[in-house]
């Protein structure tokens, strides 16, 4: 692949797309080349810097098509799920942006309003913009802009969610023109799964054997009784399709015809996932969905990891609890791989469940496997767990069921950003009646409490881990109940309570702070809530107490410990380390724990500044 600095280089078509403007004047003769240059980009940026290659590789002709039809941003294209974005970015004039793709300052990988007027919405969990586009067409009617055309694209298996049929439901049973684009190209990370999915490959099976829709014919089926059967008409929508997806001329007509209507309408577009990249369209498991930095002319990873990650270990470990006990099922939304479910969805193919992206129904079915006599192990990230939180509240801790929530990507995630840092988790799931939740700082213990989650059949369990790989293992020098001792030196000055593997970083800021005379014990609860009558004890015993969580500072470990101490009528000062309760944004995991105090220097600056009766200041300088 070529090198460059300026897409004005090597990529001379993509150097005139300044906006949706300048591309709706190129000829029409040269875009199949311009289609060529913007997958060579892709290629070439995303594996330099990790991202989603495989969903915009297959949305190319699709988004050229989008703002050649219409008129952003005077026309609005909203995008579900904004890792299918990036060609949108291109034809919006941010290819230089993509030098710092997802790095500290640089272009997101998502969608992102402050980057452009011509992004709307940049929530990037799935199944949404159908509920986006009904409220804001509903906005347009009141506000008589009826002709500014509302388009909302979503795929990527975002249909499986139940939110994006709450959105259908209202949509077809008006008369709004609400375009909806059906990216369809069968999977989300895995092959998209249910009853949706056959009813589309039935669908799709007519592209493959060569049938195209006209213009006029808008319910795309041949028969009354084959339109009877889509689900889509049913529902009150006109329907075309399905269009080759990588067919942009086929998909301006179907698009043109589809603003014309002046009513609900669905375009179903049939694309591959990683189009015109080899080595994509080969890989099995997500068509590399996302990637990190790979060579770009075989896909490999160019770097891998010393250390295995906290995914892997779990996923390990999973199938190591699953041989011995036969009642622990697995269940994800949609992403088997990410989560670490894989290799127990290949030993026990039986006792796992892929239900598609529909976290709210993942966490229901669990409650009836529960209830079933089973112990469910919900494998989700840690951020779309808090779209469940009814269910969580409601339909497993109301009836006390032993359900296990395993919450990847908790805390700071790095490079994907606001919407998907899981820094809310702990404080969502700490008020919940019953939940108990852990928080691993290393492989062993990750382990440990995942077995001490399956052995609970009291009530629901959880157990947070980040993004990333697992360090070495901080020893314990004692355990006081299920607490851990990981450090002591001196008197008892200070008490560093840490949860999960933000323990390293507090061991090497208690060894400084010993260095200057401190007294310092460091514990970690390991079940950091509710907090354990041992912790409390040991907080007493000391004349001050900072506790580190990665997590917001507001509903966590830290104020449960505070109310637990002051319950008792403990006195002791509580300082709170934690992350600020607002959106974070997308830079590496360890420039933003340093950002925000939490590393070991921070760490140990915040203890002294706690001891001088200094005020808290996070790392934003807002007190």
């Amino acid at each position: 692949m070529p090198s460059m600095s300026s897409p004005r280089g090597d990529y001379p078509l993509l150097g005139e797309v300044t906006g949706p403007k300048a591309l709706r004047a190129l000829p029409e003769s040269i875009l199949p080349d311009l289609a060529r240059e913007i997958r060579a980009f892709l290629v070439e940026k995303v594996s330099a810097s990790g991202g989603h290659l495989g969903p915009n590789l297959g949305v190319v002709e699709l988004t050229l098509a989008l703002h050649r039809v219409f008129d952003s941003p005077q026309d609005t294209l909203l995008f579900d799920i904004g890792h299918q974005g990036y060609v949108h970015k291109l034809m919006t004039g941010r290819a230089d942006g993509f030098e710092r793709l997802r790095g500290a300052g640089g272009l997101s990988g998502y969608l992102s309003r402050l980057e452009s007027e011509h992004d709307v919405i940049e929530n990037s969990h799935a199944s949404t913009v159908l509920a986006y586009a009904d409220g804001l067409a509903k906005a347009r009617e009141l506000t008589e802009e009826g002709d500014r055309a509302v388009v909302a694209v979503i795929g990527d298996g975002a249909l499986t969610g139940g939110m994006a049929w709450e959105a259908l439901n209202n949509i077809g049973g008006a008369e709004r023109p609400v375009v909806v684009v059906l990216n369809d190209n069968g999977r989300s990370y895995a092959p998209t799964v249910g009853g949706l999915a056959d009813h589309l490959r039935r669908l799709r099976g007519r592209v493959d054997s060569g049938w195209r829709p006209e213009p006029g014919d808008l319910a795309g089926d041949r028969t009354a009784a084959e339109s009877a059967r889509n689900v889509f008409t049913s529902l009150g929508f006109a329907y075309l399709g399905p269009v080759d997806g990588h067919d942009r001329a086929a998909l301006e007509r179907a698009l043109s015809v589809a603003r014309g209507l002046g009513a609900p309408v669905v375009v179903h577009a049939d694309t591959c996932k990683g189009k015109g990249y080899a080595p994509a369209e080969r890989e099995p498991n997500d068509r590399m969905h996302t990637c990190g930095v790979i060579d770009p002319v075989t896909g490999a990873t160019v770097k891998k990891a010393a250390a295995p990650s906290w995914t892997r270990v779990f996923g390990e470990e999973l199938c190591a609890l699953g041989r011995r006990h036969s009642d622990v099922v697995a269940l994800t939304a949609a992403m088997p791989g990410p989560t670490g479910l894989a290799p127990f969805r290949d030993a026990f193919p039986g006792r796992f469940f892929d239900v598609g992206i529909a976290e709210q129904h993942a966490v229901t079915c669990a409650a009836g496997l529960a209830t079933g006599g089973l112990h469910p192990v919900v494998a989700l990230y840690a951020t779309f767990l808090t779209r469940a939180l009814d269910q969580v509240l409601m339909d497993v801790a109301l009836h006390r069921l032993p359900v296990t929530f395993v919450l990847d990507r908790a805390g700071i995630t790095g490079p994907d950003g606001p919407s998907h840092h899981g820094m809310w988790d702990l404080t969502l799931l700490g008020a919940v009646p019953g939940m108990r939740i852990a928080a691993p700082r290393d492989a062993g213990q990750l382990a440990e409490l995942l077995g001490e989650a399956l052995a609970d059949r009291t009530g629901p369990t959880a157990l947070r881990f980040p993004k990333g790989q697992v360090g070495p293992d901080v020893p314990a020098i004692e355990r006081t109940g299920p607490v851990d001792v990981l450090y002591r030196r001196g008197r008892s000055d200070v008490l560093l309570v840490v949860s999960g593997p933000l323990a390293k970083a507090a061991v090497e800021a208690a060894t400084r702070l010993a260095a200057l005379g401190i007294g310092i014990t460091v514990v970690d609860p390991r079940w950091v809530l509710p907090v354990p009558g041992e912790l409390t004890r040991l907080a007493a015993n000391h004349r001050l107490v900072v506790t580190v969580e990665d997590n917001i500072r507001h509903g966590g470990l830290g104020t449960a410990l505070t109310q637990a101490l002051a319950d008792t009528g403990c006195a002791v000062p509580v300082r709170i380390l934690g992350l600020p309760r607002h959106f974070l944004p997308h830079a590496p995991r360890s420039a933003l724990l340093a950002r925000y105090g939490l590393d070991a220097r921070g760490l140990a600056q915040a203890v002294l500044a706690a001891r001088a009766g200094q005020p808290f200041v996070d790392g934003e300088g807002r007190p």
